[in-house]
């Protein structure tokens, strides 16, 4: 670990990730096994004038133990004094900060039935907040540093300390931080090419996009009217622009609920609920996913589906080019936040009300009617991308498009 680059990517969460401003409270999620980037986190977040800092630990091994032993009582509850914590400091305005590193495979062999259940009754009481955080009405970012157990299964033919060390380069390279570099001017050019792409997107107001590749997938997207493709940052109703997620290499929107018609084929394995999942298809019609697949942890990703009527459809369009620097890497990382931002994604469950016109201030019934997927308390990002996947957009005078051609962008 380089000190001097691990206290400049705090600096960046803290400026950059949730842009913290002057007596603004921050709280950080973070593992226990992560406490030194916290402590920087923390420093870096005073320093960039927040009033206060709160946390909330957690620890893969009680995670474990809490899921396989607590009470039937305990895993169907979500306490008042939890869901409120998150709920009234997304009110105050707090910035998030989220920690994801973890074992990926921590909760492998737990009964997916009270994993699904302990979602279910979390994501219920903590409605406010994960609406506040989809519509950006209070800023938030998902970051991630290695932890042994992480790096030994990106690397496992390496010793823990090079395991150690490798994760840590790829991450500092994927993060944009590095030596003889300012991160956050990185950053903004970054930003300046993700926006530019996105406004080529926009400008097409496609009515439909299909996906094919060789594996399988063939499926056709329908987008609705009003859809916006966004890219990198997002803004506060207070105009304070923030990025939630570092890596990104993605432009995004959201697809019509009931507009998305074929079959769908992972090229990536998903970690979820604790266990890697392998080798996933969906089959949807008139939106809905109304069979489904998977290799390995299927009874996991079933569960997860099937938490509420609106996880059985799709709530995000994700492009990102195969020739990208995650992708280049040719690093698995076991990882969604780095795995999404490697290649093409769809996200089951809630959609970001942001992805069309004035959605952020829309009702549910307004929402409903432009046929976004409004409803639902996951949303769960899974990986399509391959480097033969072709993309065409349908113009609404019925012009095609050629939008991505051999896993790239063709404009």
């Amino acid at each position: 670990m380089d000190r001097d680059l691990l206290y400049r990517y705090a600096k960046l969460v803290a400026e950059k990730g949730i842009n913290v401003q002057k007596g603004q409270p921050v709280m950080i999620d973070c593992t226990t096994e992560c406490f030194e980037f916290a402590r920087l986190l923390t420093r870096a977040a005073y320093e960039a004038g927040a009033s206060e800092v709160f946390y909330n630990w957690s620890d893969d091994g009680c995670d474990r133990e809490y899921y396989l032993h607590a009470d039937d009582h305990a895993i169907d509850t979500c306490y008042d004094w939890d869901a409120e914590k998150y709920n009234s400091l997304s009110r105050a305005g707090v910035g998030f900060i989220s920690v994801a590193a973890s074992n990926p495979e921590k909760l492998k062999g737990v009964d997916p039935k009270r994993l699904q259940r302990h979602s279910i009754a979390v994501k219920e009481r903590k409605k406010e907040f994960f609406s506040r955080t989809m519509s950006g009405r209070c800023p938030w970012c998902v970051v991630s540093v290695p932890v042994p157990a992480w790096a030994g299964k990106v690397f496992p033919d390496l010793d823990e300390n090079s395991a150690m060390e490798r994760l840590w380069r790829e991450i500092f390279n994927a993060v944009r931080v590095r030596r003889g570099a300012d991160p956050i001017d990185e950053w903004n050019r970054h930003c300046a090419t993700l926006s530019s792409r996105a406004e080529i997107l926009n400008r097409y107001n496609f009515k439909s996009l299909h996906y094919s590749n060789s594996l399988g997938t063939d499926l056709n997207v329908e987008l609705p009217e009003g859809h916006v493709w966004m890219a990198g940052g997002e803004k506060t109703p207070d105009g304070v622009e923030f990025i939630p997620n570092m890596p990104t290499e993605e432009v995004f929107t959201a697809p019509k609920r009931h507009g998305v018609n074929g079959v769908v084929y992972s090229s990536k394995p998903l970690r979820l609920s604790g266990n890697i999942i392998e080798g996933i298809r969906f089959v949807l019609k008139n939106g809905r996913i109304v069979d489904m697949s998977a290799d390995t942890c299927e009874d996991i990703l079933r569960a997860s589906v099937l938490t509420d009527e609106g996880s059985q459809f799709l709530g995000e369009v994700a492009l990102v080019p195969h020739d990208s620097p995650i992708s280049n890497s040719g690093v698995l990382f076991f990882n969604t936040l780095f795995d999404e931002n490697a290649s093409c994604h769809f996200a089951y469950g809630r959609a970001y009300p942001s992805c069309v016109k004035g959605g952020e201030n829309a009702s549910a019934d307004e929402l409903a009617a432009l046929d976004i997927n409004h409803e639902s308390n996951e949303h769960v990002d899974f990986m399509i991308g391959t480097a033969d996947l072709s993309i065409i957009g349908t113009t609404h005078d019925g012009d095609k498009v050629t939008v991505f051609k051999d896993g790239n962008f063709a404009f």
